[in-house]
């Protein structure tokens, strides 16, 4: 693994192009490499470190993957040297910001025509929870998104779903014709358990009972989703 060193140099010192800001204002936000982005976040590194290094040193410690950044709490981010309370709530809060930006595209009630269109409209709110959650997606009878309830929440290796509540929130939607079973795994492990195979077969016949179908129940986490109805499981 590649270990950044830290970097005396001030970014006042830089060539006016390479500071981040600067870049932004001039290049334009794209040309900015994810460590820079978050140098501007920062504001400041430490005597000993520019922005720009310790924005490098943060990124190295979750292998430079943006949906582990996110998941990472304020006490994470203290840890480093440079990083107080006040920098901690920026990145979390910047970090949540692009969450909700991916969310948009909810609201606008997307048509659900495979398993990758489930995904995308539940992805945002359960790829970075550290516990598991269960959710459904209720459609009408064209398919489109009307609504997404969260039925349940539990601990990091699982959570209790009661059927009632499932099938009670999904009458109760006005127009919702169909519904699609959703939930987490953090461990980021996508193969069901016996435990989640039982309950997607309850589900699927207590749907057929109440004229409410069942089209698929999406297993997610940051590695990507499992599709009951793809793999033939239902």
């Amino acid at each position: 693994m590649e270990v950044y060193k830290r970097e005396k140099l001030a970014i006042t010192a830089w060539a006016e192009e390479d500071r981040p800001r600067e870049k932004l204002l001039n290049k334009g936000k794209h040309a900015l490499s994810d460590a820079e982005l978050l140098a501007i976040l920062l504001g400041s590194g430490s005597r000993e470190e520019t922005a720009v290094g310790l924005a490098k040193r943060i990124l190295n410690s979750v292998e430079n993957n943006l949906h582990e950044l996110g998941r990472c709490s304020l006490a994470e981010f203290q840890r480093f040297k440079g990083i107080g309370e006040a920098k901690a709530i920026t990145i979390a809060a910047a970090a949540e910001l692009g969450r909700r930006r991916q969310m948009t595209a909810i609201k606008d009630k997307p048509q659900i025509k495979s398993s990758s269109d489930g995904f995308k409209a539940i992805a945002p709110i359960l790829i970075d929870l550290p516990h598991e959650e269960f959710w459904i997606l209720l459609m009408n009878r064209s398919n489109f998104v009307i609504g997404r309830e969260l039925v349940s929440s539990g601990g990091v290796s699982g959570t209790v779903v009661d059927a009632k509540m499932v099938f009670r929130k999904a009458l109760e939607k006005s127009g919702a014709t169909s519904i699609i079973l959703c939930h987490n795994h953090p461990s980021g492990n996508l193969k069901p358990s016996n435990a989640d195979i039982v309950l997607t077969k309850k589900l699927k016949k207590a749907g057929e009972v109440l004229d409410m179908t069942v089209f698929d129940h999406l297993i997610v986490s940051e590695r990507g989703y499992f599709s009951f109805a793809d793999e033939g499981m239902f």
